[in-house]
């Protein structure tokens, strides 16, 4: 009995703890897949790969990690000086831990663990695709395919056309990972207790998306 107690307890501190330790972003809405517009008239703009990436950062209860995933190629579409869609692959061997120095010994440890069967599994899903299906005022909406599994989502987000650069930047948003299979550590998965303490992972992710492009 004493046993179960001290479990409840433990359960109760690890909830509160997610409560007080709660970020600010917004969860970004999440539906299912949509149609994607074509554009045939729209002009398109090429990502610059070495300078477009997804930021994201990842909380524990105690603790966390963060960093970038480049993109490997994309397409945004514009008429005018509006964004209408475009779609853009990011590549998930390029992720980095930016919080840990890359001379330590634990930022490659942290690296071969994200990309195991634990979080993205990068031998079978090396890619991730984000389409965009809408934009409507600051918020763009599209599709967004992650370890096999794809899901649309709407989040807010700037857009600046300079000539023939443009920049498109989001506003900080999270994900839950869970709903792209990524499990490991979650409070919601099968085996809670072994997620307690400082070894559980929050499942919203932090993410901030910035593309630079060029006029094609």
């Amino acid at each position: 009995m004493k046993k179960i107690v001290l479990n409840l307890f433990a359960v109760a501190i690890v909830g509160l703890s997610v409560v007080a330790c709660k970020s600010d972003a917004k969860e970004a809405k999440t539906g299912e897949v949509e149609a994607v517009a074509e554009n045939v008239e729209a002009a398109k703009y090429k990502a610059d790969a070495e300078n477009s990436m997804i930021m994201w950062k990842a909380n524990k209860i105690v603790g966390g990690h963060e960093g970038t995933i480049n993109v490997s190629s994309g397409v945004a579409e514009f008429e005018g000086d509006k964004l209408v869609g475009g779609n853009f692959m990011f590549d998930i061997n390029t992720i980095k831990c930016t919080d840990i120095p890359e001379t330590e010994e634990a930022n490659a440890n942290l690296i071969g663990h994200l990309k195991s069967p634990d979080f993205f599994d990068v031998a079978q899903f090396g890619t991730a695709a984000f389409e965009i299906t809408k934009v409507e005022g600051n918020n763009i909406s599209g599709n967004l395919t992650l370890k096999g599994i794809k899901k649309n989502i709407t989040f807010p987000a700037s857009v600046a056309v300079n000539g023939d650069d443009v920049t498109i930047t989001s506003d900080t948003f999270t994900l839950d990972r869970t709903e792209w299979n990524i499990m490991y550590n979650s409070a919601t998965s099968d085996d809670v207790a072994a997620s307690l303490g400082d070894k559980l992972i929050k499942d919203d992710v932090e993410i901030k998306i910035s593309v630079k492009a060029k006029k094609a």
